[in-house]
């Protein structure tokens, strides 16, 4: 079976987390600090704040914005349900808005339509390893004072113009989860360039106690802190960055290479401003070459020992979360899925995916 993903764990992994564990400090401890140092150090922003995974990054970067009842935040409807949960959960209104029909990021025209007196901050997701247009969203949000926060949980190391996505918003948030990049198990951060905000969450994140004045409340916080042994194996996980961006490259030219001209299949566009580092190969097929439907691919994949995932449900197709139809984001929907993509698969394994596909496909 060629699983849809594998985690890297082969470096220095190991003896980090056994460091942790024998230091004794298991909970906050010196591998945290070096962790949010490195990083925020490498995507060029002043500071990071840990998080315990991606979705608390979000809500903190929310509470830390003074994000709550009354407020909307525009959210793109096709991405993973964290964006738009975070937002409930601080008592405001996520605004659903369509993606970019090619992209399938959120589109800025979109964006700007939805904009009303209440709106306090733009999300844009930067999905699979893709990245939003940062130029015309960075504009929108200038123009009307919003608040930009950027949720790069599925584009570590991705670039924009040269730029890491992730330092282009007021805050931006990263996942470590097992799948991704880099991994910790579980794992998350917020990178920003103001010093308020980096001391806010630094309290709101440990139940809103005041550092320096044990068990002094300022705020109700919440318990958001990573652990020492995540982030001595996210230590491990980032002395490799460079192979990791390499492998990742490798694997998105080698799909690129072999489905490009199938018909039937689109890949995901990416702008020439973007360096891609992917999350995963995501493309769109036509039904009409797949028996009419996405889930027939992905059962006679599985049967050829290929693990597949679909595209995330779009926000307006869930009752729970009461959104308006989006056509584009709901075609997308539909009709896409991701491949393996994990660091390390061989290029004959992506060689013989992309074969069982041709052989799947009806002319």
């Amino acid at each position: 079976m060629i699983p849809w993903a594998k985690p890297c764990l082969f470096g220095n992994e190991k003896d980090l987390v056994m460091d942790a564990l024998q230091s004794t400090w298991i909970s906050g401890g010196e591998y945290v600090d070096r962790f949010e140092k490195d990083f925020a150090g490498t995507i060029g922003t002043k500071y990071a704040v840990t998080t315990s995974n991606g979705t608390t990054a979000l809500h903190l970067a929310l509470l830390a914005l003074e994000v709550g009842p009354g407020d909307e935040v525009i959210v793109p409807d096709f991405t993973f349900v964290a964006c738009a949960n975070t937002v409930l959960y601080t008592g405001a209104i996520p605004v659903y808005v369509d993606i970019d029909p090619r992209t399938w990021c959120i589109d800025p025209e979109e964006v700007e339509n939805a904009i009303s007196r209440r709106t306090k901050a733009i999300i844009p997701v930067h999905l699979y390893g893709n990245v939003c247009d940062m130029e015309a969203l960075t504009d929108i949000s200038k123009k009307h004072d919003l608040f930009l926060i950027e949720d790069v949980a599925e584009a570590l190391f991705s670039k924009y113009r040269g730029r890491y996505a992730g330092s282009f918003g007021d805050v931006s948030c990263f996942s470590f989860q097992a799948t991704k990049t880099i991994t910790m198990g579980e794992g998350g951060a917020v990178l920003t360039d103001d010093k308020r905000l980096m001391e806010r969450m630094r309290i709101l994140r440990s139940h809103g106690m005041r550092e320096g004045k044990r068990y002094w409340h300022d705020f109700v916080g919440y318990n958001y802190r990573l652990t020492n042994m995540q982030a001595a194996l996210g230590c491990a996980q980032f002395e490799k960055k460079n192979l990791l961006i390499t492998e990742k490259k490798r694997i998105y030219e080698r799909y690129r290479d072999n489905l490009s001209d199938m018909e039937g299949i689109e890949l995901q566009y990416i702008a020439k401003e973007v360096e891609p580092v992917i999350w995963a190969i995501a493309l769109k097929i036509d039904p009409e070459y797949f028996k009419g439907e996405r889930e027939f691919l992905i059962k006679e994949l599985l049967r050829r020992g290929i693990e597949t995932r679909p595209g995330f449900y779009p926000f307006s197709v869930m009752p729970i979360y009461d959104a308006p139809s989006f056509p584009v984001a709901e075609s997308v929907g539909r009709n896409v899925l991701s491949l393996p993509s994990f660091p390390f698969i061989t290029d004959a394994e992506i060689d013989y995916i992309c074969e069982q596909m041709r052989d799947l496909r009806i002319e």
